[in-house]
């Protein structure tokens, strides 16, 4: 008689000889089930895939409404565009540096005996100087001339004796020295020169400017945050709403086991979504914006005859806009979910 084969969990035959010599079928013990340990590269591979296709299906979800989703991203591009334009506008004004570094430039007034050697020798030496961009001589002809032509006394100067005009230096401070206490201590130690009579810097022009690029700033920052909170609180009441549409399906999955980490991470992710979205159109905004200002911009800059061009953020800023814009959703979610999850529970 020939051995059966085991199939399955079925229980094991083995032949144990009987009293008359014969054998007989004896069933052997059933094994239990075997423990296995998880190794932990499965646990985070089984972690990345349900991330990934979190993700997509909470994107795909946004996608199937998208009249709904673009209204929220709409809401959250101008809360983000505001402030962005804003720091654009005060980026664009630092930028006018070289008309700002002419108002702020330092006027040395030569010796009215000094050599054109020593001036000469003066120059050199000040522009060796680390805090001190360019130092430009004009002559005292080239003074008188450039007086005639902008004052309109062109017959009461040619009636002059002697030109009473001094060997001037202009002095444009490096970019670092353009601060108020700087451009007084560089004043001061150009004074110190022996060939210098008098120098002279609008100092107040500068603290009036500086002050104004401060104010510009916490203007920006202080719209910034509160344009931040209502991006918190549209994204926090719309996932708000996904909550209740979802709540059988909450109810379900809770039943079944599912964590609060489980069942949070779809609306996590919309909450992103609605965020980098929101970013993405604030950029579109702010770009049909530049396009829109950049001709006129051009031609009174034009009219002044000055090359400035209005600048947008660039691709790192716009990269930061828009992680940032992110963040926010995120966070709006979360404190959205972890409001209104806690209340949804299987009774």
């Amino acid at each position: 008689m020939s051995r059966r084969r085991p199939s399955g969990n079925s229980a094991t035959f083995v032949r144990a000889p009987s009293a008359r010599g014969s054998t007989r079928k004896v069933a052997a013990a059933p094994q239990g089930a075997s423990r296995s340990k998880t190794r932990v590269s499965d646990r985070l591979d089984s972690w990345a895939g349900h991330h990934s296709t979190t993700a997509v299906e909470s994107l795909a979800r946004l996608l199937r409404t998208p009249l709904q989703s673009l209204l929220t991203w709409l809401v959250v591009a101008v809360a983000v565009a505001l402030p962005a334009a804003l720091y654009v506008a005060l980026s664009n004004v630092q930028h006018l540096g070289y008309s700002w570094q002419e108002s702020s430039q330092v006027s040395v007034f030569v010796q009215r005996d000094a050599r054109p050697d020593a001036v000469s020798a003066l120059q050199a030496r000040l522009l060796a100087r680390p805090d001190v961009a360019t130092v430009e001589h004009v002559a005292p002809d080239a003074a008188l001339e450039e007086f005639k032509r902008y004052s309109g006394l062109g017959r009461v100067i040619d009636g002059l004796e002697r030109n009473p005009l001094p060997d001037v230096l202009l002095v444009m401070p490096a970019a670092n020295g353009l601060s108020a206490e700087g451009l007084q201590t560089l004043q001061g130690e150009l004074e110190q020169e022996a060939l210098v009579a008098e120098a002279r810097v609008d100092m107040a022009w500068v603290s009036r400017l500086q002050q104004l690029m401060h104010l510009g700033q916490r203007l920006v920052l202080a719209l910034a945050g509160l344009l931040a909170v209502g991006v918190l609180l549209a994204i926090g009441n719309t996932i708000r709403l996904a909550i209740e549409n979802r709540r059988d399906e909450i109810l379900v999955v809770k039943l079944v086991g599912g964590t609060d980490a489980f069942v949070r991470r779809p609306f996590l992710y919309t909450g992103l979504w609605y965020g980098m979205g929101g970013g993405l159109l604030a950029l579109v905004l702010m770009a049909l914006g530049l396009w829109w200002l950049s001709g006129p911009v051009a031609y009174l800059a034009d009219l002044y005859q000055s090359d400035f061009r209005l600048q947008g953020l660039g691709w790192t800023r716009s990269l930061q806009l828009v992680l940032l814009s992110g963040l926010l959703g995120w966070l709006g979610a979360w404190l959205a979910v972890a409001r209104h999850l806690s209340a949804i529970e299987p009774r």
